[in-house]
């Protein structure tokens, strides 16, 4: 067997694999188009530059997405340590600037010295070991490659970015600085906030139904499948008036401090790099024409004005069809040596294809050291996540998150919510334990946090 492994695909799925594989001595040949061939969704040549949001999720410790990121802490993640150290205010939830993140897991893979990064797109799935990690805007001719391979049509859907906004340009006479419920570090609240009554709130909506949308390709206006879990604000209001008072713009938590209540709905905006000058509107992803999104987004209470450094677009995501052609190992099933990870296959959110890619990192070494591949326990999040996509009804297949509903459910029934994911957390820890300590990892048992 090579001791050598071609990675296709510097995201962060493909990133964190080639670091795991390097670490346990392994010479990487990583493979990334850009920026000789653009994506047309990126806009540098960075490792693991984040195209949508600039949130890694929930960092509380009782939720689904901090349970994961609890579990890559343990097994000694790259790219979780990078965000942590590019790490902006953002209550209970984990967000980056993306220019640091990015920089941090450049250098970091640019000055290992097993790590061989290639600037060449990778166009056919090569016969030596190989993780294809090339996420969802993987190039034409390898998806082609992956077809023509796997016998199955590529599924595709459609995801698309939120814009950004300068802080400037926000009137903070109207907006306010607050967290809901007032979680997180900072007192005067990490999110801005643009309060809606409903007299605006329905002024909004009239002007995003009414706005014109980018068209869709023919193929994709017959059947334009949609990731349900990043609709664009267009799509959701579609669906119904009050949607998005129910979904992005949910007021929950939050007070105006001009009337000292709850308003009818709200549009939170995130810091998106360290020195707080550029923000994103969470949740607000969307399609509309460019011209046409800065006269609806200028309806918005605070952003009568705003200077929009990014527009929201929406790009096509390339997935396989993981449950027809995927062990839970991220092995492909008639090729040992061949593995996927990231976003293509079907693990959606940034920490999910992180460790995805670390899963596969991890198995590709032990296959070509002569070990037994790992499949995690599926009471952990990412054994759950690996077990779901590789196992979910394949005609229907939707990407999915972290979540603790695809969890084996527990041996007793607890009603409290933050206590049920507690237990679920206790659980998935300890069973990650047992499970790393069989493994005989010397990489992975260097872990201070396997002591615990």
């Amino acid at each position: 067997m090579s001791d050598r492994v071609i990675v296709v695909g510097g995201g962060l799925a493909g990133s964190e694999a080639a670091w795991q594989l390097a670490e346990r001595g392994f010479a990487v040949d990583l493979y990334e188009m850009r920026p000789t061939k653009p994506t047309g969704a990126h806009v540098s040549d960075r490792l693991g530059e984040l195209v949508c949001s600039n949130s890694f999720g929930s960092k509380l410790p009782d939720r689904a997405s901090g349970l994961l990121k609890t579990e890559l802490t343990l097994l000694r993640s790259l790219l979780l340590g990078c965000a942590e150290h590019a790490a902006l205010p953002a209550g209970g939830a984990l967000a980056v600037d993306r220019e640091a993140f990015a920089e941090s897991v450049t250098s970091a893979l640019e000055t290992h010295p097993l790590i061989n990064i290639i600037r060449e797109e990778m166009p056919t799935i090569p016969d030596d070991p190989v993780i294809i990690a090339s996420g969802p805007l993987t190039s034409e001719s390898l998806t082609q490659a992956i077809t023509r391979l796997s016998g199955q049509d590529y599924l595709y859907f459609y995801d698309a970015i939120s814009p950004i906004v300068t802080l400037d340009s926000i009137d903070m006479s109207i907006a306010f600085r607050a967290n809901r419920y007032d979680r997180g570090d900072d007192p005067d609240g990490d999110y801005i906030n643009c309060p809606l009554n409903k007299d605006e709130y329905e002024r909004f909506v009239d002007a995003l139904l009414a706005a014109e949308t980018i068209e869709l390709h023919a193929i994709e206006r017959e059947d334009p499948r949609f990731f349900e879990g990043c609709l664009p604000i267009e799509q959701m209001a579609a669906r119904g008036r009050d949607a998005l008072a129910f979904g992005p713009m949910r007021p929950v938590g939050l007070r105006d401090p001009r009337t000292d209540k709850r308003p009818h709905a709200v549009v939170q905006l995130r810091r998106d790099n360290l020195i707080g000058s550029l923000y994103n509107l969470v949740g607000f992803q969307t399609n509309m024409r460019w011209g046409q999104q800065k006269e609806v987004l200028r309806l918005i209470p605070g952003l009568e004005n705003g200077e929009f450094v990014r527009m929201g677009q929406m790009h096509r995501n390339t997935f396989i069809n993981a449950p027809k052609l995927l062990h839970p190992t991220m092995q492909f099933r008639e090729r040992d040596d061949l593995l996927f990870a990231g976003q293509i296959t079907g693990v959606e959110g940034y920490m999910g294809n992180v460790a995805t890619g670390l899963l596969a990192g991890v198995n590709m070494a032990y296959l070509l050291g002569g070990k037994p591949t790992w499949t995690l326990p599926p009471t952990t999040m990412l054994g759950a996540l690996c077990h779901y996509v590789t196992h979910a009804e394949a005609k229907h297949f939707q990407p999915m998150k972290a979540n603790f509903g695809i969890l084996p459910e527990l041996p007793q029934r607890v009603k409290d919510k933050r206590m049920r994911g507690t237990a679920y957390v206790q659980r998935a820890l300890e069973d990650l334990r047992q499970s790393v300590l069989a493994l005989g990892d010397r990489y992975l048992a260097a872990s201070p946090e396997l002591a615990q």
